[in-house]
């Protein structure tokens, strides 16, 4: 994944929470933000310290980056977003988590085309 299309500043995730556009799961919440300033999407992940150490964090975060980015999830531009993991993803494997993602895109109008699965 390209660094344009991450949100790394404390003010940009600030604006996103702010924005109060969330839905939730008991794996994962997705909170977004329309932003117009750019012509692509952005996202951040969090995981907490809580879910375990930090090979089983970045695992996750590069698991849902490979469902964003490598999936046929079609979502709209100028969207940036943060998805906040909770502990119980560690049940999860790639298809669910998949279709979790799914959910949670399609519950926010974010998926454009007809493939939404």
């Amino acid at each position: 994944m390209n660094k344009l299309y991450r949100v790394k500043k404390n003010e940009e995730i600030k604006r996103i929470l702010d924005n109060r556009c969330v839905s939730s799961t008991p794996y994962l919440s997705l909170y977004t933000y329309k932003n117009l300033e750019t012509n692509h999407i952005r996202y951040a992940i969090s995981v907490s310290k809580k879910i375990g150490k930090a090979v089983i964090r970045n695992k996750i975060k590069r698991h849902i980056t490979a469902v964003i980015d490598n999936s046929n999830l079609k979502i709209d531009s100028n969207i940036d977003f943060f998805i906040i993991v909770r502990g119980k993803i560690l049940e999860l494997d790639y298809q669910e988590l998949y279709k979790n993602l799914n959910y949670l895109f399609r519950k926010q109008d974010l998926l454009k085309g007809e493939n939404n699965e």
